[in-house]
């Protein structure tokens, strides 16, 4: 099982001024850690589960270009990209960049997108689901093309481009791994069959998982594509303290969740943790959770 470190969340104790130092120290420290990734999500407005809309928000691949130059490590990525905010072409270029300048660490999440709020906005046009998931398919086989090597057209429904060139081509072999995220069982999973190369879900109750990863796998079947060449992720959310005070998880209730999820197949699990701003999150993982799950 590896676990992945998502920051969802910018509105640290220090404010804007050193937000960047901030946000640095985290990254830093999560690598030294042992995390296997670092993720930000791709958003402009905070979400409201996360906190108020006017709180502070960073742009997704800017942020990941900084915490590339300083790691070395983590596999860097954005969970999860709408395919609604960036032009496929655009996005496979942004995504190459943040490849070849952190040395071959970038990973692509890319959904359907679902934030209304932050598209009416920012002026960002926001088509109906139907066209969303549309366009999403469209996407990635745009950014399968641009990373292919092979320059020529793509004429879609939605997006028409005359020569698909990418230079410099992406470090990562075959391309930077494609993630999907969502859990819809009749478009997003089977996208997830055809195209990507991981999957996240949400973590949470054991049958549900269990049942969304059955229909990925017969989407694989009905496919020809081999279900373990794609990597299970879930996404979840923890207030981690040594003595699990209120509303908290000890780092031992922690690994055992870890294991429950290793044992349903899934093996990488990307968490945000509420107190890591000051880095005690991350210290407790470092010393009592990855030397239990590591191997």
């Amino acid at each position: 099982m590896k676990l992945g470190l998502q920051v969802p969340d910018f509105t640290f104790p220090g404010g804007s001024v050193q937000l960047g130092s901030d946000l640095g120290k985290i990254a830093r420290a999560a690598e030294d850690a042992g995390f296997a990734s670092f993720w930000v999500m791709d958003h402009f407005f905070q979400i409201e589960n996360v906190g108020p809309v006017d709180h502070e928000m960073l742009e997704a691949y800017s942020t990941l270009a900084y915490v590339a130059a300083l790691t070395k490590r983590m596999r860097l990525g954005a969970m999860v990209t709408g395919v609604t905010y960036r032009y496929p072409g655009i996005l496979a270029k942004t995504v190459t960049t943040l490849d070849v300048l952190s040395g071959g660490r970038a990973m692509l999440g890319i959904g359907a997108a679902w934030n209304e709020r932050e598209h009416n906005g920012l002026g960002v046009p926001f088509p109906a689901v139907s066209e969303r998931f549309e366009r999403l398919e469209e996407a990635l086989q745009i950014v399968l093309q641009m990373w292919s090597g092979e320059v020529r057209s793509f004429d879609g429904k939605h997006y028409h481009l005359t020569e698909t060139l990418n230079s410099p081509e992406a470090l990562s072999k075959p391309h930077p791994p494609i993630l999907i995220g969502g859990s819809g069982e009749k478009k997003t999973l089977r996208l997830v069959a055809k195209y990507a190369d991981a999957c996240n879900l949400f973590g949470g109750d054991a049958s549900v998982l269990t049942h969304k990863l059955d229909v990925l796998r017969r989407h694989c079947d009905d496919l020809g594509r081999d279900y373990d060449a794609i990597e299970r992720t879930v996404i979840g959310w923890a207030n981690l303290t040594r003595d699990g005070s209120t509303d908290s998880v000890t780092p031992a209730q922690l690994v055992d969740t870890l294991a429950s999820l290793a044992e349903l197949g899934i093996q990488q699990a990307i968490y945000s943790f509420g107190n890591v701003s000051n880095l005690e999150a991350i210290e407790i993982v470092a010393s009592e959770v990855i030397p239990q799950i590591a191997g």
